[in-house]
């Protein structure tokens, strides 16, 4: 089912691909793949679990002194 989805990138990956991932909304699920790696296994989330994942990374909680990049794309709920 995974190939049929339609896949975002953030624009902040730039064009060499290199470690990036991907994120497709489906019904009841948001699947998240390796871009190195399209035809690999995906993971599937609910829309509740992804925007919290989302939120933690939003607000710069995961890693002291690490900035992370915010996500452009949040499913709705």
């Amino acid at each position: 089912m995974t190939s049929r989805l339609a896949w975002y990138k953030s624009s902040f990956s730039g064009s060499e691909g290199g470690a990036c991932v991907e994120v497709a909304r489906a019904p009841g699920a948001v699947h998240v793949r390796d871009s190195k790696d399209p035809a690999g296994p995906a993971l599937a989330f609910t829309g509740e679990a992804w925007t919290a994942f989302v939120a933690f990374v939003a607000d710069n909680t995961g890693t002291p002194g690490r900035v992370i990049g915010r996500s452009r794309f949040v499913p709705s709920a």
